[in-house]
């Protein structure tokens, strides 16, 4: 039996199609425990009240506030200062009314981004070729 490409492409098809059904199906595996899922949903209450407009994590975002990718591990910054300025604000941050819920999950998510270390973008060189390194 000679292969064609037909055949070829209906194989491709089928594996496609066993793949996807399979990501959907199967649970995520980093997320299994109620800090993770909050983490997660935090990340949606960070987009929800767009804090990216001022604030920056990982060196990305708005230059207005500071970056608070590693807020959490800083010195006298737990999460009562945190919910603290959420709820006051400052001069050039507003305060926000969000639920207990979100208040959480948003703190959950500041967590999971200070234990994921340090990346600032301008420490790295971007080559041509789309090579990054570390300066």
């Amino acid at each position: 039996m000679k292969i064609t490409p037909l055949y070829t492409f209906y194989f491709l098809c089928v594996c496609f199609l066993v793949y996807s059904v399979s990501i959907y199906i199967s649970k995520p595996g980093c997320i299994n425990r109620p800090e993770d899922m909050n983490a997660a949903e935090g990340r949606l209450v960070w987009q929800k009240y767009n804090c990216q407009a001022c604030h920056q994590l990982y060196g990305l975002g708005g230059y207005l506030g500071p970056d608070l990718t590693n807020l959490v591990s800083q010195k006298g910054k737990d999460e009562s200062y945190i919910k603290a300025l959420i709820r006051s604000g400052t001069k050039q941050m507003p305060s926000f009314d969000l639920s207990k819920e979100e208040e959480i999950k948003l703190i959950d998510f500041l967590k999971s981004t200070n234990e994921s270390g340090i990346a600032d973008p301008r420490q790295f060189n971007v080559h041509a070729s789309g090579m990054i390194e570390q300066k």
